[in-house]
């Protein structure tokens, strides 16, 4: 079957755009073993002059078999980020490492009940989606909330799947905070993640949410001060950076 050290072959089955510079991938990895959501993969392709290169991406959905998913947002200059939100095709092949992290999972499964606070800045939201999405499989959903920051509103990730999901009775809370351009009939001007936006009933300090922060190192840093600031006690809130 292969542990997650080793190196084995995804193939493309599906490409799904997100935005116009973001899409997610649907692979499907023989032998895979399985993985929780918050976990990540390494991609390693051959690029410029026959060099090898190695990103991590998070997984964006919760196990299924042998198939898996990633999205992926074009960075300036990329080699990898570009050729996978633009050139990669179904049956193309990837290799693939994983999976990989501990620290920031969530197994609805665990048996513990605890309200779930999810907070994402921009491509930030992949492995909290994995989280929404295995929320819904789980036989007594835990009170989960999504906050998830966006510059504009053509930069939502799976907006269409996370506005149904909203919307179904005992689905997730799903708010969205514009950063520099806000929807038209939006009440709220566009501007960084404060406090006020954190404070939902349901998910303050004194409702001891399970907090995850996912989104640029900034982002992460500012976010979890905050929930701090306001009683989160620190080993409640679990983070991943990047940039």
């Amino acid at each position: 079957m292969g542990a997650p050290g080793d190196w084995r072959t995804a193939v493309v089955a599906e490409v799904r755009p997100e935005a116009a510079d973001a899409r997610t991938l649907v692979l499907i990895a023989d032998g895979w073993p399985g993985h929780l959501a918050g976990q990540y993969v390494k991609v390693r392709l051959t690029v410029a002059h026959g060099n090898q290169a190695v990103r991590d991406y998070s997984l964006s959905a919760p196990a299924d078999g042998a198939r898996l998913e990633l999205s992926v947002q074009r960075v300036a200059d990329g080699e990898v980020s570009s050729h996978l939100a633009q050139e990669v095709r179904p049956g193309d092949a990837l290799a693939i490492r994983g999976p990989l992290g501990r620290s920031f999972v969530w197994d609805p499964a665990d048996g513990v009940p605890d309200p779930v606070l999810l907070v994402g800045g921009g491509s930030g939201i992949a492995p909290l989606m994995a989280m929404v999405r295995a929320r819904k499989a789980a036989p007594a959903p835990a009170p989960l909330r999504l906050l998830h920051s966006v510059r504009a509103p053509g930069q939502r990730w799976y907006a269409a799947e996370l506005d149904r999901l909203a919307g179904e009775p005992g689905g997730p809370v799903v708010d969205t905070v514009y950063t520099r351009e806000a929807p038209p009939g939006a009440t709220r001007p566009p501007g960084r993640v404060t406090l006020q936006d954190l404070e939902r009933p349901g998910w303050r300090a004194d409702d001891a949410p399970r907090c995850f922060v996912c989104g640029p190192t900034a982002f992460v840093e500012a976010v979890a001060g905050l929930l701090v600031e306001v009683g989160h006690p620190p080993d409640r809130i679990r983070t991943e950076r990047f940039g």
